[in-house]
């Protein structure tokens, strides 16, 4: 935030702009790259998950749109649904089934603020950051619940009902497993959490015990609940409830579900990255030459593919099964990961 308020002041004019315009003007660009951002997101993983998806099951993926290895296939299907027509259904509550893809894609955005690409590039540098972002990305249950209840169609309400109940059920995991993180740190902002795990690869949270090696593997289980994706795509199991949520949604309002989804799993995988992957630094001196925003988003996307394999690799459970595995599998693991860590730290004195 600071290179970008000191690059608007060497613009001609920028010098003279008071406190509240500045911080607007900074605030509305850092929005603006982030929204962006996450729409190249949602292009480049739609390509990556088709050519994953394909290399797994012994296929090529798309080849033809853009020649080389189909590149240009998921901007042909943008630009395919940005020309869909807008419909809402008759029966439909229209001011809350509007809202609620705007909802969904904004409580992606406002966590995507506190993410820390590099050393002092942050858009929001919050002493309770991490906090903050599991705080504002909760507004995606709100959504969810929102669009299929508005739609007035049973499988939309259905498939809201059952993600509401998975994405309130994982949150709780997915925050024990960085509690341990949180408590060697002595710190929620997000760049002192990755401060602390410079020195090698060994340094890294994930590594440091046991407990955390653990609390990590749960991290990633539960990531993948929260951002419905396979094999605890429950909310859209086309199978069952046609397309879940948003069976109703078409054009742009279906566009904006479709952003949020892989905007959160980006966002998930980011999270791993600097709480337990070491952020922006190197896992070995030899690769210290590389940009630190460079490392970390080379890292997101490697936990993205990881997120892929499982998704494209296991089946699909029963929703018992689902929580089953979250209730009483674990939360009590992700507990004694919390008791082992404070343990572990109190012996060996490794608190912040």
């Amino acid at each position: 935030m600071e290179a970008l308020t000191d690059l608007i002041r060497s613009i001609p004019g920028g010098d003279g702009m008071s406190a509240t315009a500045m911080h607007i003007t900074t605030a509305a660009i850092m929005a603006t790259l982030m929204f962006i951002v996450m729409a190249m997101c949602a292009i480049i993983f739609t390509w990556m998950e088709r050519k994953v998806a394909g290399f797994l099951q012994s296929r090529y993926g798309p080849m033809r749109t853009g020649r080389w290895h189909g590149w240009a296939q998921a901007v042909a299907d943008m630009l395919k649904i940005l020309g869909k027509e807008d419909i809402i259904p008759a029966e439909a509550s229209k001011s809350l089934f509007m809202f609620a893809p705007i909802l969904v894609l904004l409580g992606s955005l406002l966590a995507w603020a506190a993410i820390p690409w590099a050393p002092g590039f942050v858009a929001a540098d919050l002493d309770l950051g991490l906090f903050y972002i599991f705080a504002v990305s909760s507004m995606v249950i709100i959504g969810i619940l929102m669009a299929g209840w508005a739609s007035n169609n049973k499988w939309a309400l259905y498939g809201a009902a059952r993600g509401a109940a998975q994405m309130v059920s994982y949150e709780i995991p997915l925050a024990l497993a960085t509690i341990p993180v949180v408590m060697y740190t002595g710190s929620l902002n997000t760049q002192d959490i990755v401060i602390a795990q410079q020195g090698g690869m060994l340094n890294w949270y994930f590594l440091r015990d046991p407990f955390l090696f653990v609390a990590f593997i749960m991290y990633f289980i539960a990531s993948i609940a929260e951002t419905n994706r396979g094999p605890f795509d429950m909310p859209e199991t086309e199978s069952e409830l046609v397309a879940g949520y948003h069976t109703e949604y078409t054009g742009m309002r279906f566009a904006f579900f479709f952003l949020a989804e892989y905007a959160n799993l980006y966002l998930v995988s980011l999270i791993a990255v600097f709480v337990f992957l070491g952020g922006w630094w190197a896992p070995i001196p030899f690769l210290d030459f590389l940009p630190p925003a460079l490392t970390f988003v080379i890292k997101g996307v490697l936990m993205v593919f990881l997120n892929m394999w499982v998704r494209w690799t296991l089946p699909r459970v029963r929703v018992d099964q689902l929580m089953h595995l979250c209730w009483k599998v674990m939360i009590p693991v992700t507990l004694i990961c919390v008791i082992g860590s404070g343990i572990w730290i109190m012996v060996s004195g490794q608190a912040g």
